[in-house]
């Protein structure tokens, strides 16, 4: 009986190996640098620190119910900005009248900061997650509007063409060819949107808050806790990870018939 060859491993299994022993380099290079240096804990703590500070923070309750309002700011802004961002970007693109009408404010807004707005912002909404849900929203808004419209510009007018020729009507249009073209223009903009909604909901929080992860952050700060602070921009950092491989997912599902970088799938 000849012996059967063994079987490769899948290839996120071999990422993911190669992701975790690059983590596991850096991190113990790090630590061995901390000691080596003797950098001092407040310019630099080593990862063996911040562990510790991570699960007191956990033991004492406190990263539960500041996870859980950071979160919910994140994900009620995303959902906002992104949805105001996909119904504009249709409007714009489908309406020549509407864009010279919505498009020059629309890029005047984006081109002020949002740091700068944000003071103003939570006095008008006032300290609670209301101002940090706008805050996150303004930033998730403009990547979904940019990425709709060039998305839904992208459809070949051939494709139309045919459409028409067929008598097909303009929603038919829109669903089958248009929105079809647009989906992975959307998606992009969602990955990006989502990252910088975790960005929005912290800005909004150093400015102004009474709960939420950039709370703490500043309180740690305030009493030179630098690995406490290191731990929160780790967590922070996952979440943003997490957030960007839900929306990866999400693509790969519903954009199904191309790969990910944009071309079409050949099949196998």
């Amino acid at each position: 009986m000849s012996e059967q060859a063994p079987r490769s491993l899948p290839a996120w299994t071999g990422n993911l190996l190669l992701s975790a022993t690059t983590f596991c380099i850096f991190v113990a290079g790090w630590e061995a640098a901390v000691w080596a240096f003797g950098i001092p804990k407040i310019v630099l703590p080593p990862p063996s620190a911040i562990a510790v500070a991570f699960w007191q923070s956990l033991a004492d309750g406190e990263l539960g119910w500041h996870l859980s309002v950071t979160l919910y700011e994140i994900l009620v802004g995303f959902v906002v900005g992104s949805a105001g961002g996909l119904v504009l970007g249709f409007i714009i693109a489908l309406s020549p009248l509407m864009e010279r009408i919505f498009y020059p404010y629309v890029v005047a807004f984006q081109t002020v900061p949002k740091v700068a707005i944000a003071p103003i912002i939570v006095i008008w909404f006032g300290y609670g997650a209301a101002s940090k849900v706008v805050i996150t929203a303004t930033i998730a808004f403009f990547p979904l509007l940019a990425n709709t419209i060039m998305g839904l510009r992208a459809t070949p007018q051939d494709q139309v063409d045919m459409m028409v020729s067929y008598t097909a009507s303009r929603w038919q249009v829109f669903r089958m060819v248009r929105l079809m073209q647009a989906l992975p223009y959307i998606f992009v903009g969602l990955d990006v949107a989502i990252v910088l909604s975790v960005i929005g909901a912290i800005v909004g929080e150093f400015v102004g808050a009474k709960a939420g992860l950039g709370y703490l952050i500043l309180q740690k700060n305030f009493n030179f806790d630098m690995a406490g602070t290191f731990a929160i921009l780790i967590i922070l950092s996952l979440i943003g990870v997490g957030l960007h491989v839900v929306i990866s997912m999400a693509q790969r599902r519903i954009v199904f018939w191309m790969d990910m970088s944009g071309e079409h799938v050949t099949g196998a």
